[in-house]
């Protein structure tokens, strides 16, 4: 088992080199350090001269991959894409083009994020797979069509919906919980109720409907039949042999969200002032601070295969038959 896994974390490290890679190209060359420091001086007739000031204060002025200026293995290390992307991998993350202290600033958003994001899993999956098993379990019968067809309308509904319904109605009308803001300590509560509910309710339809299937097709399968033939009783079949093998592509699809504990919500966050991760992207895009909007894809791309990983060694101690492979 120990291989398995050593082998799949090994699988995860040129990936990531190559996305870090990628991201780096679309950065760099798509959009020159020149065009950097002309949206940063923010003048129209702006010299090549401050131009050249701006990239050495900033520290683009070195070549993109090979430095012919240096001897040795300066000549590559003396570049872009050693100071800008490499050094993220050992994530020492620098300063931001607009002078903050980029790994202070996750620290301290982090934790907004992870209090949107934690219980919204936690709760949305509960919910989610509560109701599905409840809709396969009375499969054919008017629950079932009136479930699934809710759940199909709550799917074609914009979460920009949810989000403005839930303001004006709950925080604005009936004056239960804050439009918008946040606080630290205990009274942050009042402010990320409306938020995980929002996020609880525009995703059961989706998550819903998507474990339903899954219940449906563990139900057909000639285990369930050979249970059901010994004497089970369909409450004890659903909760000890479908819901235990329908735990493999559940644990998939968890793989898909996982980045988001860290990263946070980015419409949820700008629309309810919430200081978390994702409102700090947005800001930084819309301030064109390209070196904290390098780390938050690099943070994404490194949560996004840890999450992988975490998946196949999840694999491996719920389905032994994985280890063999």
């Amino acid at each position: 088992m120990w291989t398995y896994m050593i082998r799949r974390i090994l699988y995860a490290i040129p990936i990531l080199i190559g996305v870090n890679t990628l991201t780096f190209l679309l950065f760099f060359i798509v959009n020159s350090p020149d065009d950097m420091a002309r949206m940063h001086l923010g003048s129209k007739h702006v010299t090549q001269a401050e131009i050249m000031a701006w990239k050495k204060a900033e520290g683009y002025d070195k070549p993109l991959f090979y430095n012919s200026d240096k001897t040795g293995f300066v000549k590559f290390t003396d570049t872009l894409y050693a100071t800008k992307s490499l050094k993220l991998f050992t994530f020492q993350f620098g300063i931001s083009d607009s002078g903050r202290d980029i790994s202070n600033d996750i620290y301290q958003r982090m934790w907004p994020s992870l209090a949107i994001a934690i219980p919204s899993l936690i709760v949305g999956l509960f919910f989610d797979i509560t109701v599905a098993m409840l809709l396969a379990f009375f499969r054919g019968t008017y629950l079932d069509f009136t479930g699934v067809s809710i759940c199909v309308i709550l799917m074609s509904i914009s979460s920009l919906f949810y989000i403005m319904g839930g303001q004006f109605i709950i925080a604005k009308l009936l004056r239960l919980v804050p439009i918008s803001g946040y606080e630290p300590g205990i009274g942050a509560i009042k402010f990320l109720i409306l938020p995980v509910l929002i996020g609880i309710v525009s995703g059961v339809g989706s998550g819903a409907r998507w474990y339903r299937t899954i219940f449906l097709e563990e139900i057909n399968k000639d285990y369930v039949r050979t249970a059901r033939a010994k004497g089970l009783s369909e409450q004890k079949v659903f909760f000890t042999h479908i819901l235990k093998n329908a735990m493999l592509p559940i644990l998939t699809g968890i793989v898909a969200v996982l980045p988001l504990l860290f990263m946070g919500s980015l419409i949820l966050e700008s629309f309810f002032g919430i200081p978390g991760l994702g409102s700090y992207t947005i800001d930084a895009i819309r301030m064109q601070d390209f070196d904290i909007v390098r780390v938050m894809v690099f943070l994404g791309t490194v949560l996004y295969i840890l999450g992988l990983v975490l998946t196949d060694i999840s694999y491996v101690l719920v389905d032994p038959r994985v280890r063999l492979k």
